[in-house]
């Protein structure tokens, strides 16, 4: 059983069709790569997979349990976490404030909650930054913080919306070996992105939208080399992949 199923979703905006009749499976322990056009559809997907936008046509799956129905919170509760591609920390409020208020989502007692946020900024590398407030946070910095918010609701999928954006190539480089690190606690990882060499260091398999349509699906080597992606996204020399 694939641990996230979409089927056929579709989302449209009055005339605009953003996600069309898009299907695709995800397997415990995955790391996905979601790859396109700015425009293409890709955080909208995310956010049909979690509820923020309620879908048009299809179905949505998660550990074989139909959940386009539920609400955003009882999806987060079923286990499944994103980012946005522009943190929005609490500003007056400390990294570990910022935590603990993610981690509220599971643990209701304060102090349980407080050492969930501990232990996460742990994984994260962060725990230097626990007393440091959410408006001195340095870009990089900030990222993290919006994974860490993230993962102290323990989710099993985690989606990662342009983690990496604005990062320089050394941050970038320590952020690909975090989410490694994620994936190989056992957390499923989805990541939209720009930076196609953390895509091909990532990604076991590469999902390419255009246009709201899924028009490519597989390894990263058979994606960045079908001609279809290269004219919808890109380019010819656009990209480095590792061999």
């Amino acid at each position: 059983m694939s641990l996230l199923k979409v089927e056929g979703a579709k989302k449209i905006f009055g005339g605009l069709v953003a996600v069309n009749q898009v299907s695709f499976e995800v397997e415990d322990r995955e790391i996905i790569g979601i790859i396109g056009p700015n425009g293409a559809g890709k955080t909208t997907l995310f956010n049909l997979i979690t509820a923020f936008y309620p879908l048009d046509a299809g179905n949505i799956y998660f550990h074989g349990k139909k959940v386009d129905h539920l609400r955003t919170d009882e999806i987060c509760l079923m286990g499944v976490a994103r980012t946005f591609q522009n943190a929005q920390p609490f500003l007056d409020l400390t990294v570990l404030e910022n935590v603990t208020i993610g981690a509220f989502a599971r643990f209701k007692d304060r102090n349980a909650a407080r050492e969930k946020a501990r232990s996460t900024l742990q994984v994260l590398e962060m725990k230097d930054k626990a007393y440091s407030l959410g408006r001195n946070l340095p870009p990089a910095d900030l990222k993290r913080l919006e994974i860490a918010r993230a993962l102290a609701t323990e989710p099993r999928l985690l989606l990662l919306d342009e983690c990496m954006a604005g990062l320089r190539p050394v941050e970038i480089q320590a952020l690909i070996h975090c989410i490694k690190g994620l994936n190989g606690q056992g957390i499923t990882i989805m990541v939209i992105e720009h930076v196609m060499s953390a895509i091909s260091s990532l990604a076991q398999k590469i999902i390419v939208l255009h246009h709201g349509e899924k028009i490519a699906e597989g390894e990263p080597k058979e994606i960045f080399q079908d001609r279809k992606v290269i004219e919808a996204y890109l380019g010819e020399d656009e990209f480095y992949v590792e061999s």
